[in-house]
């Protein structure tokens, strides 16, 4: 299917890794230009390697506002519009209730959730020029809970709640935003966090028992395909949604396994 997203200039925090490489890749395959912000150069110009030579990337570290607004300058001084943002950035970083605290927890909401709100402030007036869209990429653990990970729970569920009031807001501007809801997708931070475990196997086999559908986990191709799909305007008439893809992880009946 044609996106119609060619030459389209979109943003994808953290694109260089796991999910938001496969949403650059996804974007790259339509004939759209990334545009990377992350904060290593290296993995950068790594991920934009792999797709070819059209994209470009901004190194930015997304917990300081100052550089949030500075990679927004960057890019419109390179390609002059944005077409779209992708909210992507983030990681389960497990400050929890019991063992967290008052600065863990706040550092927390700036790596998951601030720059969100920061990167879209920035980006506005240029969506509107364009009117692009936003796309948030949240997880289950602000529906299901996950335990010892109150900041990232509470930054998702804040996720969720910026996606649907900036729907409304942004309706004047014929700005769509939604959010695709991440369950069980392997990637390199999940590998990671996996590994931590004793018997690393078997809790991985514990984990894709539980998922509905083919029992198994949802891989980044999967979000981006959705992601670009939201972005385009084959998707129209959708704002304010969160879509869960996730092989029916939050939503189906465990009894059903």
């Amino acid at each position: 299917m044609n996106l119609n997203l060619n030459e389209k200039i979109i943003i994808v925090t953290g694109g260089a890794k796991g999910i938001g490489e496969g949403i650059v890749k996804a974007l790259a395959a339509e004939n759209a230009i990334p545009v990377i912000v992350g904060r290593k150069e290296a993995d950068n110009l790594k991920a934009l390697e792999s797709i070819g030579s059209k994209g470009f990337q901004v190194v930015a570290e997304l917990t300081n506002p100052d550089e949030c607004e500075n990679a927004i300058k960057k890019i419109v001084q390179k390609f002059g519009r944005i077409d779209g943002l992708v909210n992507n950035a983030g990681v389960n970083d497990g400050v929890g209730l019991e063992k967290g605290n008052y600065e863990q927890f706040v550092a927390s909401l700036h790596k998951n959730l601030i720059h969100y709100y920061l990167m879209a402030h920035h980006a506005l007036p240029y969506l509107k020029q364009s009117k692009g869209a936003i796309v948030n990429i949240g997880s289950k653990t602000a529906e299901t809970g996950q335990g010892d990970t109150s900041a990232y729970a509470a930054s998702n569920g804040g996720r969720n709640a910026l996606t649907r009031e900036w729907a409304v807001e942004l309706l004047p501007y014929s700005i769509r935003v939604n959010a695709v809801i991440v369950a069980e997708c392997y990637t390199p931070l999940y590998d990671k966090w996996i590994k931590t475990f004793e018997n690393s196997e078997e809790k991985l086999k514990s984990i894709t028992e539980k998922i509905p559908l083919e029992n198994r986990m949802t891989t980044a191709d999967e979000i981006a395909n959705m992601v670009v799909f939201l972005l385009s305007d084959k998707s129209s008439h959708t704002t304010g949604q969160l879509i869960h893809v996730d092989g029916g992880y939050v939503h189906l009946d465990r009894a059903i396994g």
